[in-house]
């Protein structure tokens, strides 16, 4: 089966070291194998987004010399095909109409790896789910997970299992503003769009678990994942708009080095006489090795 990898960054701000990395490893594992590398604009979150940051997202990997397959999805675009495949879930009773306030949700919950665990007190509603229409109402839609374990193999760090619905709870799939939450879309986008690698950070190995049980109530086959470790700051913090990272310099040798940089913190170590990106990329197609990649998070300064 021929590989379809994917880079799906949230355009929240400009691209940092962080996001760097994932593009590099993303591209890197797709096309040294003859795949295809997909560009995904994140911006499902429409709030917290911003045409300008997803331009210079696109404007910088562009300048770094990353060249992807087919057209750039936006998810603020593709409202339609979240609301299909809601109404598949609801039309299977995997939904249910929850209008617990953060509050409620905050103190009748308890503390788990991922945020508070709801308790499932509104999925005594699902039998009446079919008749509030979406969009009618201010409520949230949560997805009912089944008490089972979600079990994969991690291509950097091995078999991962998670009682789903006892360590996440179940989770909202429509916001109560009216917009599709990220578990959702990232599914419903990675199946339209034929992506079987995902190659992202591990600040995303928590949602796995839970974008399997909706790849299986979709009687779909999830993809591959590897999950790369996070490039923090001398606090331990993860690099990210919220720790102030600084957008990458994308052009003449800054952007090179850029490249470099990331390409050291993945473990590949490229030449230090390199110093022509056409060149830089040439070396890192015949020397791209995922073994060596780091589990541990990497600090910047490093």
């Amino acid at each position: 089966m021929s590989v379809i990898g994917r880079f799906a960054p949230s355009p929240t701000g400009e691209l940092h070291q962080g996001s760097l990395l994932t593009a590099v490893a993303s591209y890197l594992a797709a096309k040294t194998v003859g795949g295809q590398w997909l560009l995904r604009i994140e911006d499902v979150d429409e709030p917290r987004c911003s045409p300008k940051y997803a331009q210079a997202i696109l404007q910088t990997l562009e300048n770094l010399g990353f060249e992807w397959d087919g057209a750039v999805i936006y998810q603020s675009q593709r409202r339609a095909a979240y609301e299909e495949i809601f109404q598949t879930l609801l039309d299977k009773q995997r939904v249910y109409p929850c209008s617990c306030s953060r509050k409620t949700v905050a103190t009748s919950g308890r503390l788990g790896i991922d945020g508070v665990i709801y308790d499932g007190r509104c999925a005594k509603y699902q039998r009446d789910a079919p008749k509030v229409l979406l969009g009618k109402s201010n409520l949230a839609w949560r997805f009912q997970l089944p008490d089972e374990i979600f079990s994969y193999v991690d291509g950097l760090l091995g078999k991962q299992s998670s009682l789903v619905a006892q360590e996440f709870g179940d989770f909202v799939v429509l916001r109560s503003d009216g917009l599709f939450a990220y578990q959702l879309a990232v599914v419903v986008d990675d199946l339209a769009q034929g992506v079987n690698q995902i190659v992202r950070g591990s600040d995303l190995l928590h949602s796995t678990p839970r974008q399997l049980a909706l790849y299986q109530a979709l009687g779909a086959l999830p993809p591959n994942y590897l999950h790369l470790p996070l490039i923090v700051n001398t606090a331990g913090e993860k690099l990210s708009k919220q720790t102030k990272a600084q957008a990458v310099i994308s052009t003449n040798q800054a952007g090179i080095q850029a490249l470099k940089l990331a390409l050291h913190q993945l473990g590949q170590n490229p030449p230090a006489e390199i110093n022509q990106l056409p060149e830089l990329w040439l070396w890192a197609f015949d020397n791209w090795n995922v073994n060596l990649i780091p589990i541990s998070s990497i600090l910047m300064s490093a």
